[in-house]
């Protein structure tokens, strides 16, 4: 038998690939950055420790200025992209886009700092992203852990939403809202941008890191219509990307959720000419200002 070369790989994925002998090299590094008041918005952030067991999971907030102290806010729950596997709540670009977006929306955001695969495999983004927003339902009797949110923020006006991945794990949230509730809160409605669902090459990437999945049509990867129909919010917002490699599913996913007997509203926006979560990269171009201006009108309604 001829000796094993430790440079033979087994899979190769978009994020990641994995050598025969067992070893993973990931392709994307991830940068954080510390929470500080942005100078542009004026709005602040600050990171909260939630949990330490079984591991640590932690949120950053962004609070926008507070110009009369007597009217509430609507907050946004935020899930980060990164094919669950990189990326941070605690990311440059997205210190920059959560603070335009706050401010934009006038809206707390709540951006939720989830396990990743390799060292916390999928479902832990699902079962992290939930804790952050149980987490979030501590502070509707204004007695919670966070003064921020125990002063400011409206538990009748929630939102839900996420880019590429967290798109994917936002749906599953609301879902989990429709079919479990959350004491206390509403949540109006869910905002998905350019998310990731089943349907393309990177299935075989999501079905590996997630040892414990049944196949193709899990319902965490390819919403089923049962789930679709129960979802629960009021509204929801899909955002494509005519050059984006997930337009096809975002597409998909509306049109499923059209059809699936879902009591709500949806509308769907495609950016002409731009690629995957173009918007977080670039605040200034003139489609990533529409994009945010879209968002925050959605919650602001």
């Amino acid at each position: 038998m001829e000796p094993s070369n430790n440079e033979d790989i087994a899979h190769e994925f978009r994020f990641f690939k994995v050598y025969k002998d067992g070893r993973l090299e990931m392709f994307n590094q991830i940068h954080t950055v510390p929470p500080s008041d942005d100078p542009l918005t004026g709005v602040k952030s600050l990171d909260v420790v939630i949990s330490s067991q079984p591991s640590s999971l932690s949120v950053r907030i962004f609070l926008p200025i507070i110009h009369d102290p007597t009217r509430r806010l609507p907050l946004l729950f935020h899930i980060h992209g990164g094919g669950f596997c990189f990326e941070s709540a605690f990311s440059l670009p997205h210190r920059g886009y959560l603070s335009t977006l706050a401010a934009e929306a006038n809206a707390i955001v709540v951006s939720v700092e989830y396990g990743l695969f390799p060292d916390r495999p999928i479902p832990a983004c699902y079962e992290d992203s939930w804790a952050g927003l149980q987490w979030v339902a501590t502070h509707v009797n204004g007695d919670g852990p966070e003064t921020w949110l125990n002063e400011h923020a409206d538990f009748g006006r929630v939102f839900i939403g996420g880019d590429s991945a967290g798109g994917n794990i936002s749906h599953n949230l609301v879902v989990r809202v429709g079919s479990m509730g959350l004491l206390g809160v509403k949540v109006v409605g869910m905002v998905l941008v350019h998310p990731c669902f089943g349907g393309t090459d990177d299935d075989k990437m999501w079905l590996y890191m997630c040892p414990s999945n049944d196949g193709l049509d899990d319902p965490r990867l390819k919403p089923s219509v049962q789930d679709l129909a129960k979802l629960g919010c009021d509204k929801a917002l899909v955002f494509v990307s005519e050059k984006d490699h997930l337009r096809v599913v975002g597409q998909w996913y509306y049109d499923e959720l059209k059809r699936s007997g879902w009591k709500g509203n949806v509308d769907i926006v495609e950016n002409k000419d731009e690629g995957h979560c173009f918007h977080i990269e670039n605040l200034t171009s003139e489609n990533s200002v529409a994009l945010i201006k879209r968002c925050a009108a959605f919650i602001k309604d």
